[in-house]
């Protein structure tokens, strides 16, 4: 991405500490890493996630049948960052003047265990994005061309383990069992109500809010009681609120499967401990729909002829949104399916309507002179 950045003409290419790839165009031709008597105006970004869900052992070649593509990411994030390199190249080609300067992002560590590491490194460092806060923020995600996600959907993620004395199947039956107490947890989290139900008026509707028993794994053979097993559990909400209570309801019900595993052990048998790791925070929030970043998108939309249809989604867009900057998510045409599958898939029908889309927004945002 930084020799594709480097010979469109992007200025001031760059790998940042975490692996982002950043470039910069517009804004009146200024060197936004240079030193400038006057503040250079608030920047606008453009930005793809690098990453896949896929880890380095999937073969992820690409092949073509009819008129789609076939491979492991082509659409999430293959098309973001082929979209992202088009933006540039057109607005580089014909220089186009934008009062703002824009950052194109190719981000790292959006997917999965990454926990947008990449675009919570990139605004938390003010040299990467220039004078401060930016402007705006735009992330190119996958397919399509009709939703704006303005709504972060948030989550935290949690590698829950029960550890214990373990021992032989037979001789140290009785012995507090971690893998039981991952059972009892994943019941009573099975039957926890689920918020975001249509409660009777006049009450407004709660926003929806999950709770998902993602993994679990633990112990070492067939004959042993483990010393360890352990669960991974993926919470999501709209509203931080909502995501706060569901924390304290699951922690709620880890304890409770800890107690009760405990309370059935044999006498003077050591009790099961519980270790609560947090392995992903991804904040909630919203770029309010009569922002002129939302209005843009959905003006660039009716310049197409197609619908807007405002959406939420966790992408790179959750925590620009989280620090108060404005900030959407956009797919970058075609049509695409089976997401974060070997057998995913592109179509590039229309294609070029999500890159003038993004373009629309990106140049709406940057002030053209």
């Amino acid at each position: 991405m930084a020799e594709l950045f480097c010979e469109i003409g992007l200025r001031d290419v760059t790998v940042d500490g975490v692996g982002n790839v950043l470039g910069w165009a517009g804004g009146e031709g200024a060197d936004a890493g240079a030193q400038h008597a006057a503040p250079l105006p608030a920047p606008v970004v453009l930005a793809a996630h690098l990453d896949t869900v896929f880890g380095p052992e999937v073969n992820v070649a690409v092949e073509r049948r009819g008129p789609r593509l076939e491979g492991p990411g082509i659409s999430d994030n293959a098309r973001g960052l082929a979209a992202l390199l088009a933006v540039a190249d057109a607005i580089v080609a014909t220089r186009l003047p934008t009062a703002r300067p824009i950052l194109f992002a190719a981000t790292v560590g959006e997917e999965g265990s990454g926990d947008l590491r990449g675009v919570k490194h990139l605004l938390n460092g003010k040299r990467e994005t220039g004078n401060g806060k930016p402007a705006a923020f735009i992330a190119l995600d996958g397919a399509g061309l009709e939703r704006v996600v303005h709504r972060a959907l948030g989550s935290r993620r949690y590698r829950v383990t029960y550890r214990g004395p373990g021992g032989h199947s037979w001789a140290a039956f009785g012995v507090a069992n971690p893998a039981n107490a991952v059972g009892r947890a994943t019941a009573l989290i099975a039957d926890l109500p689920a918020p975001g139900g249509s409660p009777a008026p006049p009450a407004p509707p709660a926003p929806r809010t999950t709770c998902a028993v993602v993994r679990l794994g633990g112990g070492t053979g067939l004959n042993s009681i483990p010393q360890e097993a352990w669960v991974d559990l993926d919470l999501r909400s709209e509203d931080p609120r909502a995501l706060a209570q569901i924390d304290v309801t699951v922690r709620t019900a880890l304890e409770r499967a800890l107690d009760d595993e405990n309370r059935r052990r044999a006498p003077a048998t050591r009790p099961l401990g519980l270790d609560v790791r947090l392995v992903g925070d991804r904040p909630s929030g919203i770029t309010p729909p009569p922002h002129p970043l939302v209005q843009a998108a959905i003006a660039a939309n009716r310049a197409l002829g197609r619908d807007a249809e405002l959406a939420a989604a966790s992408t790179d867009a959750n925590v620009p949104i989280a620090l108060g900057i404005p900030a959407i998510a956009l797919g970058a045409g075609g049509k695409a399916g089976d997401a974060h599958l070997a057998s995913e898939w592109y179509e590039n029908a229309d294609g070029a309507l999500g890159i003038v889309r993004a373009l629309l927004v990106t140049v709406a945002m940057a002030d053209v002179e």
